[in-house]
């Protein structure tokens, strides 16, 4: 008994290190014992053999063991020596693995050579295009004649006369009818004027117009809010007086909010009009403070990316465009194909940048001047799985008016859905033709087309493709439909303006 236990101690000296198994998530084991316990019954300090006690519960073989030389053993039983389990490959939809962020890295890389190949390619062909004194021509023709600035300056006309008609119709100065005919002349004019100048002045460059009827159309849609709110509001207000007489909201609330027809100052109206929404409320949400620097940031995405913009466009498009004007004289279809297909990555490229310095730092900068609570002006549109939710959800200020002021307006009045839809659509496609056929001043549709074709490119998508194979079908029409539109406008232009095309 004495040598048993001899044995045993020295057996545990001899263990350089013990290696602890776990069984589970229960606690951990050192293995010497698990090896004792298992070989012999429990031995006292003189080594006589105490009474046996309960045996625990079994703990699982440990996978290896360490011998005195420090390496790694296997152990002897079956389940020490198995390495396979029932499991589905990581591709496999099965599998559950959705951990893809090296191979998005290595896309973004392989994005990145391929694009800066290409640059580089344009640099060795054509030199250094960029030229910040054409810029400036792009705006201005005459250094005299600022008609662009002029007209963006006579807009506040229109704001002060929608102002006005609504004091009057706040007072019952004006009725209901009357004030309706008012706002749609005055809105009539919004559209109409701008164009107007853009077709009639000659000294108005396209670029110049365009932003001129990009603030206008802006305008429309605003004064056109402040019209249908406030006339909620007089409608709700006439409905209280008619239902009760002497209730009152609680005094706390009415100090916090603005109620009608309190709202009606010039200081609640150009809020509203600089802020970056579409839709009116009597009271918008505020955020508490300006953070600098998170304006800062903000106002140097605004520089960096307008400076970027400007020389992708005049070092890689321009050359491409150019050079696309040959082909579409001859009608060489693969040309123009080629043509199309290198002219869509440095078209998608400054799209995706314009969105970016757009919708996050210009309407960001501008919220946190203003302090304008409410900065959801996106969402997650690369997403899209379909071509009605990109359209739902990659300009959300837009879609905030067009819910609110046409698509669910047209089902009170009886409308369905799909008559509502594609009257959204065509509006839409009315204004994309209106701020690209004005500035050019020539009419050929190609942009109200594209828009009015989304209605059956939607049903085709959504009928045809799920998933992933959606979401790569948005991708396509996003990457090959805008050039072609580019392409389009571009040679009609050229063929209006120049006796002979540009081309090499």
């Amino acid at each position: 008994m004495g040598d048993r236990g001899g044995a045993g101690s020295s057996r545990r000296r001899r263990t350089g290190s013990r290696v602890s198994v776990q069984g589970g998530s229960g606690p951990k084991v050192d293995e010497d014992e698990v090896r004792d316990a298992a070989v012999s019954p429990d031995l006292g300090a003189g080594g006589d053999a105490r009474a046996p006690a309960p045996a625990p519960a079994p703990a699982p073989a440990p996978a290896h063991t360490r011998d005195k030389d420090g390496r790694t053993s296997v152990g002897d039983g079956y389940w020490d020596l198995r390495c396979h389990r029932l499991q589905d490959s990581l591709f496999s939809s099965d599998s559950g693995f959705s951990n893809y962020r090296g191979i998005l890295n290595w896309c973004v890389v392989m994005l990145i050579l391929s694009n800066a190949r290409l640059f580089l390619e344009n640099l060795i062909k054509y030199g250094i295009l960029v030229d910040p004194i054409q810029v400036v021509s792009l705006f201005l023709k005459d250094p005299y004649s600022w008609p662009a600035p002029c007209v963006i300056i006579a807009s506040n006309i229109f704001v002060v006369a929608a102002f006005q008609i609504e004091k009057r119709l706040a007072v019952g100065a004006l009725t209901e009818q009357m004030g309706l005919l008012l706002h749609v002349a005055n809105l009539a004019t919004i559209l109409c004027f701008p164009a107007a100048v853009a077709l009639l002045v000659e000294s108005i460059t396209p670029v110049g117009s365009l932003f001129a009827l990009a603030s206008y159309s802006i305008m429309f849609l605003k004064l056109y809010s402040y019209r249908d709110v406030n006339l909620w509001c007089r409608q709700r207000r006439a409905k209280a007086k008619a239902v009760s007489t002497g209730k009152k909201v609680s005094g706390a609330a009415a100090q916090q909010a603005v109620s009608y027809p309190d709202n009606l100052t010039y200081r609640d109206l150009y809020y509203f009009i600089f802020a970056p929404t579409l839709c009116y409320e009597l009271n918008f949400p505020r955020s508490p403070r300006i953070r600098k620097r998170f304006l800062l940031r903000r106002v140097l995405e605004m520089l960096f990316f307008t400076q970027l913009q400007v020389g992708l466009i005049q070092q890689w498009m321009v050359p491409t465009i150019q050079n696309s004007m040959k082909p579409f004289k001859d009608m060489d279809y693969s040309r123009i194909i080629e043509r199309l297909l290198k002219l869509a990555v440095p078209n998608h490229l400054i799209w995706l940048i314009f969105f970016y310095w757009l919708f996050h730092s210009c309407l960001n900068a501008v919220a946190e001047l203003l302090q304008f609570g409410d900065r959801e002006f996106y969402r997650d549109w690369w997403n899209a799985e379909s071509v009605t939710y990109f359209w739902q959800n990659w300009n959300i200020p837009v879609h905030k008016w067009c819910i609110r002021h046409f698509y669910k307006p047209m089902l009170r009045y009886g409308s369905s859905k799909w008559v509502a839809r594609t009257g959204v659509f065509l509006t839409s496609a009315f204004f994309h033709e209106y701020l690209v056929s004005v500035p050019l001043r020539m009419f050929r549709l190609w942009a109200f087309t594209a828009m009015m074709a989304q209605v059956p490119l939607a049903w085709i998508v959504g009928r045809f493709f799920q998933g992933n194979y959606g979401n790569a079908a948005v991708w396509v029409t996003l990457i090959i439909g805008q050039p072609v539109a580019v392409l389009m406008y571009v040679h009609d232009y050229y063929v209006l303006n120049y006796d002979a095309p540009v081309g090499v």
